[in-house]
């Protein structure tokens, strides 16, 4: 089955250039394409693409309300999306995905790499690598107010091997890694971070790592 992929960025020719890759990879299906976020939204209700490949400054609407306004609709729960930045935007990437994003990649990016960016996100998982995570990191280290009363509630409901299993999504690490951390395997990692995932409303994994960092799980020591 194919993956069907909204385009939305206000660059016309960045647009034309990524739409002829989407349209030569066989298991892509691109059913739109936008250029402000007011037409990302009208887009994904009405294409009910897989994923939607957004970039963050864009007018009328940005790509972060955007992303909310997408994610906050029930009808669109199962479309993801993958925020297309630059190395400048770490700030605004950090709201993307409390936004609700699963994940971002750089506009520098080979073609290989977005296609397997967007057939990640599509299968449910996030796009953070561990050196991207330890940037988000880095950004809510300049936020030391940032554990929220959902965030605390929804940690009491946590086991401590979920706690523990979350701590280690948020720095980064994936479930093969996590199987070989904990001597379990990568199916019971799987497990745990689903209920986790599910304990806390998270999305995605993308969100998982963001509520590791409002709860306090994940606090790395500062540079001096």
């Amino acid at each position: 089955m194919s993956i069907r992929v909204l385009l939305v960025d206000d660059q016309a020719l960045l647009r034309s250039t990524l739409g002829l890759l989407f349209r030569a990879t066989p298991d892509v299906d691109l059913v739109g394409e936008g250029g402000t976020g007011h037409e990302a939204v009208e887009l994904a209700r009405s294409t009910r693409a897989d994923v939607v490949v957004m970039d963050i400054r864009m007018p009328d609407m940005d790509g972060i309300e955007a992303t909310r306004q997408i994610t906050a609709d029930e009808n669109l729960a199962g479309v993801r999306i993958l925020v297309l930045t630059t190395f400048e935007t770490d700030d605004l990437v950090v709201r993307a995905l409390q936004a609700g994003a699963s994940g971002f990649l750089g506009k520098g990016a080979s073609p290989e790499e977005l296609i397997a960016a967007v057939r990640t996100v599509a299968a449910g998982e996030s796009l953070l690598s561990p050196s991207a995570t330890t940037a988000l990191i880095g950004r809510f280290l300049e936020q030391p107010q940032i554990t929220t009363a959902v965030s605390t509630q929804a940690l009491v409901a946590l086991t401590e091997r979920e706690k523990e299993i979350t701590t280690l999504v948020g720095a980064g690490l994936s479930n093969q890694d996590i199987a070989m951390r904990l001597f379990i395997s990568p199916a019971t990692a799987k497990t745990h971070v689903n209920r986790a995932m599910m304990k806390t409303g998270a999305r995605d994994r993308a969100q998982l790592v963001v509520f590791a960092y409002e709860a306090g799980l994940v606090t790395p020591a500062r540079k001096n």
